[in-house]
């Protein structure tokens, strides 16, 4: 009897607490990955900067950092992060700083350019949590720009200023190379360049990759040239494109893109081959960013204010332009024409296709770094395929974000939308509506306030 009573009272238990919670919705909460935002603020161990993570909840989204972190990114000026080997080592690019210790560094001036710039490995181990191993080196200047190609063989690195740029001339191998490849011409002093890594699958260490197109005084290149003033790049498979042109810039960040220079590339060696002989203008003066998703690329271009000749001022609206990639890596523009940005938001930095290819979302910095910041935000689009490619505007854009946003990214469950901010230094996070394309507030905690201004994240899938 005694036997009776206590079954049953181990039932009444069970029951108890499965009412408890259905009525609680009791649901085990878990980690779906990892969120990392480099950071520009120097770390407490010398110059560096800080690289900061957090584990997405499942059922939330809400953000715990991980622990142990922030740790210091290995260098000045932390502008870009990738992660590849299956989320075992991520790579920092710290872009350096000048003589007196600023992140506004450009040119070749010792007194003005990137000091001490250079790439940190990490490795990523249990809970997220990062170990610094390696340091490696681009072979130019100013680097602010960083890749894997999809196979995770090869890393690439945009360098504003070939090595050649200290002691410019029209006999340097820069510009000897850039003539050689149909480039510009006699007068061509001055060029980018993307150095290449290969990745050891094992190890993760990075070792140079020579030009094997190029031979200069009997030499290979270490590099792979770019016409001048390049602003971004983007590798699509089996091109690298980068978005060049416009004037020598007096700051960072790099602005003002006119055209793009199209490289084949080779995925089993990591070389570069010249597929068409010139630039291919876009028709833009103020190109930002250059974005492949989706089979798609998109150009974004932040207009810049005209004044007229009476002396008035227009604010031109900002736009995307859609491309798809052709024979040699020439851009076909689409027949559905540019897109324009919202036109209450300014200064286009980053796009995010969500996973399901129904929406689109353009992260915009905003032109007002003092105060309150009203050009910042997400525009959000709908992509119909019929015709392909037009993006239309969803209801109640433009979505909130923090101010200055320099990245935007989804999580590996594909509910949350987060976004790092520069301005104010805080990452926000937003729910991700299916079926709307909605960016609706989280249930509890939406902004995240980080050490110092985001300069680039990402989202690492894997947990262990």
């Amino acid at each position: 009897m005694r036997f009776m009573k206590f079954g049953k009272a181990l039932f009444l238990g069970a029951l108890s607490v499965a009412i408890v919670c259905g009525v609680t919705s009791c649901i085990e909460s878990y980690t779906v990955g990892y969120l990392y935002v480099t950071g520009t603020v120097t770390a407490s161990t010398g110059s560096n900067g800080l690289i900061t993570g957090y584990q997405i909840d499942h059922n939330t989204g809400q953000l715990t950092p991980i622990n142990a972190l922030p740790v210091a990114s290995g260098g000045a000026n932390p502008v870009r992060a990738v992660l590849t080997l299956g989320s075992r080592f991520i790579y920092v690019l710290n872009r350096g700083a000048n003589a007196a210790g600023s992140a506004d560094c450009y040119g070749t001036d010792p007194s003005t350019e990137c000091l001490n710039a250079n790439i940190t490995q990490f490795a990523v181990g249990g809970n997220g949590m990062l170990t610094a191993e390696e340091t490696f080196y681009t072979q130019g200047l100013n680097p602010f720009r960083m890749a894997v190609d999809g196979s995770g063989n090869y890393l690439m690195v945009l360098d504003h200023d070939a090595p050649d740029n200290a002691n410019p001339s029209a006999g340097d191998a820069c510009a000897l190379a850039l003539q050689n490849l149909g480039q510009g011409g006699s007068n061509v002093t001055t060029c980018g360049d993307v150095t290449i890594f290969s990745i050891n699958q094992t190890t993760g260490r990075l070792s140079l990759v020579q030009n094997a197109q190029v031979t200069m005084n009997g030499k290979q290149l270490t590099y792979f040239p770019v016409p001048a003033n390049p602003v971004d790049f983007v590798l699509t498979g089996s091109s690298l494109l980068t978005l060049t042109g416009g004037a020598t810039p007096a700051s960072f960040p790099y602005t003002g893109a006119t055209s793009v220079w199209p490289y084949s590339y080779n995925g089993s060696n990591g070389q570069l081959t010249l597929s068409q002989n010139s630039v291919q203008p876009l028709g833009i003066k103020q190109g930002t960013a250059i974005v492949y998703t989706n089979g798609v690329v998109y150009v974004l271009d932040n207009e810049p204010v005209t004044v007229d000749f009476n002396g008035t001022s227009t604010n031109s609206q900002s736009q995307i332009l859609p491309y798809t990639v052709g024979a040699a890596g020439a851009l076909q523009a689409e027949p559905t024409g540019v897109i324009p940005d919202d036109p209450t938001l300014g200064n286009p930095i980053q796009l995010l296709v969500e996973s399901k290819g129904h929406y689109l979302y353009v992260a915009n910095q905003g032109n007002n770094t003092v105060g309150n910041n009203p050009e910042s935000g997400l525009a959000g689009y709908y992509i119909t395929t019929s015709p392909a490619y037009q993006l239309t505007f969803l209801p109640h854009e433009p979505f909130g974000s923090g101010s200055g946003p320099q990245c935007i990214v989804e999580d590996p469950t594909d509910q949350y939308i987060y976004e790092a901010n520069e301005y104010d230094s805080t990452v926000t996070g937003r729910l991700l509506d299916p079926t709307s394309g909605y960016l609706d507030n989280m249930s509890r905690v939406q902004t995240y306030t980080l050490p110092g201004p985001a300069s680039w994240c990402l989202i690492d899938g894997r947990t262990n």
